[in-house]
């Protein structure tokens, strides 16, 4: 039960993250100042404590899903964001004229070109943010968040008991088992949406 909340937890999390990170990425990977701005920002984020974070959005948000899932996104946001920016200017600017030259639209050009050749970018960041968002869905249990964080927070709240030590054990390994299935079907998407071209190259 747990680990499902929690795989789902992450799941949703990182979806929400994605297109945000993405979708900022592609708003301003084209002008300096505002990738400068987007990554410093979510930098600044990524530097603060997980716990004081969580605790910081108790007074807005209570407890609960609210908190968990909004620390979890912010969290996740820089890596994805990252990624993005950097895939994408890391694309050759001959390619992008050249599907200009053919009669390609700016928009049609960075979705069938740009975003493309970025993807194994964006995916590795996707990949990292998802690492992270495990462990700080467990930290989320400071708040009443769902998932396996609630076993070691348990835990420690019965240390010297028989079976405090057991319930550590299964939370600490059920979130590492979920991370290594989660990167693994990061790995198979990868797989199946990147061409056998761009894999070569990358």
């Amino acid at each position: 039960m747990q680990a499902t909340q929690h795989a789902s937890l992450i799941a949703q999390c990182i979806l929400i993250a994605a297109v945000l990170g993405v979708g900022i990425g592609v708003l301003a990977f084209r002008n300096e100042t505002a990738a400068a701005l987007t990554t410093g920002t979510t930098s600044i984020i990524f530097t603060i404590p997980s716990l004081a974070m969580l605790g910081l959005l108790i007074t807005p948000l209570g407890l609960g899903v609210a908190p968990t899932v909004t620390a979890i996104v912010l969290y996740s946001l820089l890596p994805i964001l990252r990624n993005t920016i950097s895939g994408l200017n890391g694309v050759d600017p001959a390619l992008v004229d050249a599907a200009h030259g053919i009669g390609m639209s700016r928009t049609r050009a960075l979705f069938r070109v740009q975003l493309p050749l970025a993807w194994p970018a964006i995916l590795a960041g996707l990949r990292v943010s998802t690492q992270l968002a495990m462990g700080i869905g467990a930290i989320a249990a400071f708040v009443n968040g769902p998932g396996l964080g609630q076993l070691i927070f348990s835990a420690q709240g019965r240390l010297g008991t028989v079976n405090a030590p057991n319930m550590a054990l299964a939370g600490t390994l059920g979130i590492v088992v979920l991370a290594l299935l989660f990167d693994l079907i990061f790995v198979l998407i990868g797989k199946l949406t990147t061409s056998r071209g761009i894999r070569i190259h990358a």
